[in-house]
């Protein structure tokens, strides 16, 4: 697996926010925002596969 780079501009408040997060969690802001993305990505991922097991065996 490779890696690409992703530039963001983001707001000074949010940015703080984000510093304080990951600073309660002892990682980088970059760590912690990645973290985050492949958390939302795997729930985002788990939740079409659920819909479609629930469609498969015909669950409302």
């Amino acid at each position: 697996m490779g890696t690409d780079v992703l530039s963001l501009r983001i707001d000074r408040d949010l940015l703080e926010r984000l510093r304080e997060q990951a600073a309660k969690r002892g990682m980088s802001v970059q760590d912690y925002v990645v973290r985050t993305l492949v958390r939302d990505d795997f729930d985002a991922r788990f939740q079409a596969a659920v819909e479609e097991t629930e469609r498969f065996y015909g669950v409302p």
